[in-house]
């Protein structure tokens, strides 16, 4: 066997090169980051053959001194760690100090800055193979230019397995949009091959922004979205959360920020999938733009080497807390609030930290309440009138009220009904124009919202087993049984622990019986061992009680009168998630008059 020897330079650096620099998307990453530490206004980005010939990244921050450029490429030179404390507690994007000495060993690269306004400055080259840094005075403004020409020159075996340049491209202005996202206050722009891309102005107001939003995730998006802005125990939570109909079939427009810095976590993903249970279609993802802020204490965003990934000191708290307040946000999405949020002015940015959307005082004054009161406010009088208790079957009796003519400001969300149609949809005339109501639909997500609240307001009956079950798990699994007792008592099931890898089940709910119990109770305690906590019985409550609903809601075919139609539409609007039956599926939608205009070409 060889010697033990330690590895050249060059060598050492070409090695963590393929940690940090996957593809051109992967400097302008790094690149771009520098310059948002670094304070900028301005960031420019050109781009030319998807930034395999070339990747100029130029910014107007606050420089760096000319003693310090030869440092600036080596590995383990950093401005922004100075000791143990520091690497605890990480508030800047970049920390590292490798990213520009692994970027030099793997292109042609000059960096030229200047700290002050004197416009004088000092340039490094590094030309990769040797790492030898020269040094050389350059005329500069403010800021500070990099380049990076002729990426993986020396290292084809890595540059083959580049894709096409319109690919890395679309790689590398991926990239691009999500810092755009998280940086509103940054103007930047991004060209290439001569051709403007984008051209991002500074967002100082909330109309700024927006347009943003839109330019990077498209105008139906913020047309389909809906904000918050949550905070508790020193969590915060804000941006914009896509309303269930405004699903994907991709996860393409899922942007997550722990601190300003975009991640991909399991726990949050566990935490958004479980708060959208009950209202997605089959297959389909949701949209969301979302900041979340918490003590950078509290995360640790050093466990890999592209900072993609962070890992949360305290997961559970984090996971209750995305899905409490995601489920709250979705669960108030009542038509009053899609009908009248497009006409309430949203939070600005720097207010959304300072809202606490599940705490708001209740105000009957809508029209000029925001998005996030509107919904603290109608859940509380949902709440308070009584409008959301348990009724086995459809309540027919309930008085139509007659369609007011000359205060058309107290005419509900859903308007009052006209007719029907083909016995399948409800036509409604609201403030606005037209709503077309599924009445199965409709009635399905109302019956199942009961029969769930009438279960959450009892105890469950626990049936006991005639013969106990033994299951066999692991020691894990078997010491999650025995300190999760009262949490399965809670839910029916009688649990006691009989041996180091053996538990005995001697109850279970009535409402599952023995058959599906036990394959129950190991994903619940595989859930409890992954993450901390699961909803795997409650979902599997939900689709038993989905199915109940399904064969106790009003059918197709049946003519309703004036007085049944116009009490579906009340409770639709008293209803969590009326806006989508159990599978997922609208319940209703709405055209306005513009939008019937435009069908019969009236106005021009």
């Amino acid at each position: 066997m060889s010697r033990i020897h330690r590895l050249d330079i060059r060598l050492a650096n070409q090695i963590a090169a393929g940690e940090v620099v996957e593809r051109p998307a992967s400097v302008v990453k790094e690149l771009v980051e520098n310059a948002l530490d670094a304070g900028s206004t301005r960031i420019d980005i050109d781009i030319e053959q998807g930034g395999v010939r070339l990747i100029r990244v130029r910014d107007n921050g606050d420089g760096i001194a000319p003693e310090d450029l030869p440092l600036a490429l080596a590995r383990h030179a950093t401005s922004k760690i100075h000791d143990l404390e520091d690497l605890e507690a990480v508030a800047t994007l970049g920390f590292r100090g490798e990213a520009l000495a692994s970027i030099a060993s793997v292109s042609r690269l000059l960096l030229a800055s200047s700290p002050d306004d004197s416009g004088v400055g000092r340039a490094v080259r590094s030309e990769g193979r040797d790492m030898e840094a020269i040094v050389e005075p350059a005329a500069h403004a403010r800021g500070t230019t990099v380049e990076v020409r002729d990426l993986f020159f020396n290292t084809p075996a890595r540059r083959k397995f580049l894709k096409t340049e319109q690919t890395e491209f679309s790689h590398l202005e991926e990239t691009v949009k999500r810092l755009a996202l998280a940086h509103p206050e940054v103007a930047i722009s991004l060209t290439h091959n001569g051709r403007q891309v984008h051209a991002l102005r500074a967002a100082a107001e909330e109309a700024e922004w927006r347009r943003r939003l839109a330019s990077l995730c498209g105008p139906a998006f913020m047309e389909q979205a809906v904000p918050l802005a949550i905070e508790s125990s020193g969590l915060v939570l804000r941006g914009w959360l896509g309303l269930p109909t405004f699903s994907r079939a991709q996860a393409d427009l899922q942007y997550f920020y722990v601190n300003g810095r975009m991640v991909r976590d399991r726990v949050v993903t566990h935490a958004v999938r479980q708060a959208y249970a009950d209202v997605l279609f089959h297959g389909r993802h949701p949209a969301y733009v979302l900041f979340f802020e918490l003590d950078p204490g509290a995360v640790d965003v050093n466990v890999h080497p592209t900072k993609h990934e962070v890992r949360f000191r305290e997961q559970r708290q984090v996971h209750d807390f995305l899905f409490r307040s995601l489920h709250r946000v979705i669960a108030e999405l009542k038509p009053q609030a899609q009908v009248l949020a497009p006409a309430l002015a949203p939070a600005a940015p720097e207010e959304l930290r300072e809202q606490a959307a599940l705490s708001l005082p209740v105000s009957g004054a809508y029209a000029s309440a925001s998005p996030a009161q509107f919904f603290a406010a109608s859940a509380a009088e949902a709440v308070a009138e009584d409008r959301v208790g348990y009724a086995p079957a459809f309540d027919f009796q309930r008085p139509a009220p007659g369609l007011p003519q000359e205060q058309p400001g107290e005419v509900p969300p859903l308007g009052f009904a006209i007719a029907q149609l083909h016995g399948i949809y409800i036509l409604a005339q609201n403030a606005a124009g037209l709503v077309v109501v599924d009445m199965h639909a409709a009635h399905e997500r109302i019956t199942y919202e009961r029969l769930k609240c009438s279960l959450d307001a009892g105890t469950l009956v626990a049936q006991p087993l005639l013969v106990p079950l033994s299951l066999a798990v692991s020691s894990r699994e078997a010491d999650l049984a025995e300190s999760e007792q009262e949490f399965f008592l809670r839910l029916g099931f009688d649990i006691e622990r009989m041996g180091p890898e053996t538990v005995l089940l001697r109850a279970v709910p009535a409402l599952l019986g023995q058959a599906r119990a036990e394959a129950l109770v190991r994903d619940v305690l595989a859930d409890l061992a992954v993450h901390g906590r699961t909803r795997r019985i409650e979902e599997t409550h939900n689709e038993l009680l989905a199915t109940m609903a399904c064969h106790g809601s009003v059918r197709a075919g049946r003519q309703l009168t004036h007085a049944e139609m116009n009490a579906l539409l009340r409770d639709m609007e008293a209803t969590e998630r009326s806006g989508q039956c159990n599978h997922g599926r609208p319940t209703w939608t709405r055209l306005s008059l513009a939008d019937l205009d435009k069908l019969f070409l009236r106005g021009r």
